[in-house]
């Protein structure tokens, strides 16, 4: 391993925390409003959301808000109009980290130009994919899209895009696009404007704002932001960044020299050990104090980060699926109830056992084939949206096999037909946890992650888990779900048996099989 030794490391760890970085993890440590503050008045929380923020406390840093902080958005349209008006309204920094930007996003584009050109201590950090990011180059791309801000902006505009560390050599050299995403993308959706940020799942092109169901949810935290900014830029640290260029493409990609590495193909090993030297602390709990009893002004709610790096981090401290796990291993009583969703399903097995063997009652919501993005779309993703479906029925087997049918349903949304006129495609992901003789949750999680086996060895994710007793915002949750469950119609395996559209060829069945880790 290199630099083992302790002054080796000393001088690693200064270098790594360089600049704002530096100044916003002690702000982090230090600030008396952050996740280090006794959360009082904990015995108004049901004890079961109790025994949830133990658990959790042992995971991923703790953040406590008060009543009104959080605000759930339930529309893409909204999701949209809330982008831009919070940009235009950005003071001091802008951060908007995203699978990609679509390359026809002109008018968010000027947004973020505007707002630039009218506030001069504004400050622009963008992070997305760069096999994604630069798909379609030496064609129009994100990267073509975004790269004239920096011409105009200069040092004021930070893009980065960042490239997993696993695709490399002869292997990126002989894969074609979209087939070589299969081996990691940066899959983080986090969008914050001064001391607010938005946690999604959505990305950033015309599909998300239009007619691409999704789930948003609106944060007004100082601490909490900072939070998530520290982690865009600890990402964008171990990343390229994007410059203007004259070339056919537009835009340049260059590793500054300022970044916590070197580019990973020049020493995997160093590059892996400067990356968990400079993300594990981000995803500790730290400095957290015993809950406290009674208090007239304590928080109502409870959000824990949970953040999932495997692809970059070796051993692998990752915090989103060990808090999944112990999420789903409170679920032992008939009297709670669960929503989980994926636009994606393919659910990770330890999550699908846990729910299965579960006694409480569940609600499952997924794409149907017609809401599936991937839906009649060109070349080998043609074959998606029948995979998937593939993946469902396979739930439903285990679902008869451990004798849940009366307590487990799967439900198939669907609003139209996607890419037809009205028809819209689904694409929300999460998980809705009630406490026992209560139909509104009280625990959410949201984010980017599908929960699957690829989100949990391939993918950058991120996401939050937010605990209640703020009655207001349980009945927001709630909303939420039956908005969510207004468009579905439960499926079960006769319906596998007697529809026509449902049956599966034996070719998805064995490509499922062998390619299901990059679903």
């Amino acid at each position: 391993m290199p630099l083992s030794t302790p002054s080796a490391r000393h001088l690693l760890h200064d270098r790594l925390f360089y600049g704002h970085l530096n100044v916003m993890l002690h702000h982090i440590s230090t600030t008396k409003t952050t996740h280090s503050t006794p959360l009082k008045n904990t015995h108004s929380f049901h004890p079961r959301l109790r025994a949830v923020m133990s658990q959790l406390d042992m995971i991923a840093p703790r953040f406590v808000l008060n009543k009104g902080d959080v605000e759930i958005i339930t529309s893409p349209v909204e999701f949209y109009e809330r982008l831009k008006l919070k940009i235009a309204h950005a003071e001091k920094r802008v951060f908007l980290s995203s699978l990609y930007i679509g390359k026809t996003q002109h008018e968010l584009v000027a947004t973020i130009t505007d707002a630039l050109r009218a506030k001069p201590e504004l400050r622009v950090y963008i992070l997305t994919d760069a096999l994604r990011g630069t798909r379609e180059a030496p064609q129009h791309s994100s990267a073509s899209l975004l790269s004239p801000l920096t011409e105009e902006f200069g040092n004021r505009v930070d893009i980065r895009m960042y490239h997993t560390p696993h695709l490399n050599g002869v292997k990126k050299s002989l894969l074609p696009v979209r087939i070589n995403e299969g081996w990691g993308l940066q899959h983080m959706k986090m969008y914050g404007f001064d001391d607010e940020i938005i946690m999604s799942g959505a990305n950033l092109s015309s599909d998300y704002f239009t007619d691409r169901q999704d789930r948003y949810y609106h944060f007004k935290s100082q601490t909490l932001t900072d939070y998530y900014f520290s982690i865009q830029q600890a990402v964008s640290s171990l990343s390229y960044r994007i410059y203007a260029s004259a070339s056919e493409s537009k835009f340049r990609m260059s590793w500054p020299t300022s970044n916590a590495s070197s580019e990973p193909h020049l020493n995997m090993q160093r590059f892996l050990s400067d990356a968990l030297l400079l993300l594990e602390p981000l995803l500790k709990p730290r400095n957290l104090a015993p809950f406290e009893d009674k208090d007239e002004g304590s928080p109502t709610t409870v959000v824990y980060p949970v953040s999932q790096f495997t692809p970059l981090l070796v051993p692998d401290h990752s915090t989103e699926k060990p808090a999944v796990l112990r999420l789903l291993s409170l679920l032992d009583s008939p009297k709670i109830q669960w929503t989980f969703t994926a636009g994606y399903f393919n659910m990770h097995p330890e999550i699908k056992k846990r729910l299965i063997n579960s006694r409480a009652i569940g609600n499952v919501i997924t794409a149907a084939p017609k809401a599936n993005g991937f839906y009649k779309s060109g070349g080998i993703s043609y074959y998606l949206p029948e995979a998937y479906l593939l993946l469902s029925k396979k739930f439903l087997v285990d679902v008869h096999a451990n004798q849940k049918e009366a307590t487990i349903s799967l439900n198939e949304w669907q609003r139209g037909i996607v890419n037809t006129p009205n028809g819209w495609s689904y694409h929300a992901k999460g998980l809705w946890i009630s406490v026992p003789d209560e139909t509104r949750p009280s625990v959410t999680m949201i984010g980017s992650s599908n929960y699957t086996r690829r989100a949990y060895s391939l993918d950058l994710e991120s996401n939050a888990i937010v605990v209640t007793k703020d009655e207001e915002l349980k009945a927001q949750m709630a909303n939420e779900v039956e908005n969510l469950m207004l468009h579905t119609k439960r499926v079960t395996l006769e319906d596998f048996e007697k529809d026509e559209e449902r049956q599966i060829s034996q070719w998805v069945q064995v490509a499922t099989k062998l390619v299901g880790r990059k679903l």
